[in-house]
């Protein structure tokens, strides 16, 4: 099992418990993003840089990962194919997407993008605070332990 990091969107925090989640259970963890990702020096981690473009980061993404990898993401339609493809996916406040709630959430964004379309909605989604950290961590630790992970 590897863990796949949609990095461009991923609040810093959560590297950083990804780093040492990584190093500690010596689970490969790949970073993939448009811009370089400084990473720890370890044999578990690593980060990819892809080009610039619309998708580009969750197109790799889909196409390096395979059936049974966690991927770290707050993205819904790369949630989607993730889950298609037999993967798994957490978002950053510790909420996994799966087979029975992608479909409802794929709707919910759409409906929130459209209706920041047409300036009913501003904004996104609060930023994360202590107990969505605590909720990630403890999700991925627990994922770490079922699926493989020292």
């Amino acid at each position: 099992m590897k863990i796949w990091v949609d990095a461009d969107a991923c609040p810093n925090v959560i590297k950083d418990i990804l780093f040492k989640a990584a190093d500690k259970r010596k689970i490969h963890t790949i970073f993939v993003a448009n811009q370089f990702i400084r990473t720890p020096p370890s044999p578990f981690l690593s980060s990819v840089q892809v080009g610039a473009g619309f998708d580009v980061a969750d197109n790799q993404i889909v196409k390096d990962m395979a059936a049974g990898d966690l991927v770290i993401t707050a993205d819904i339609p790369l949630a989607a194919e993730v889950v298609e493809k037999q993967g798994w996916a957490l978002n950053p406040r510790g909420e996994f997407y799966t087979k029975e709630n992608i479909q409802q959430r794929l709707t919910m964004r759409n409906f929130m993008e459209e209706m920041r379309s047409t300036g009913q909605v501003s904004g996104g989604p609060p930023p994360l605070n202590l107990k969505d950290r605590q909720a990630f961590a403890n999700e991925l630790d627990k994922f770490i332990s079922q699926n493989g992970g020292r």
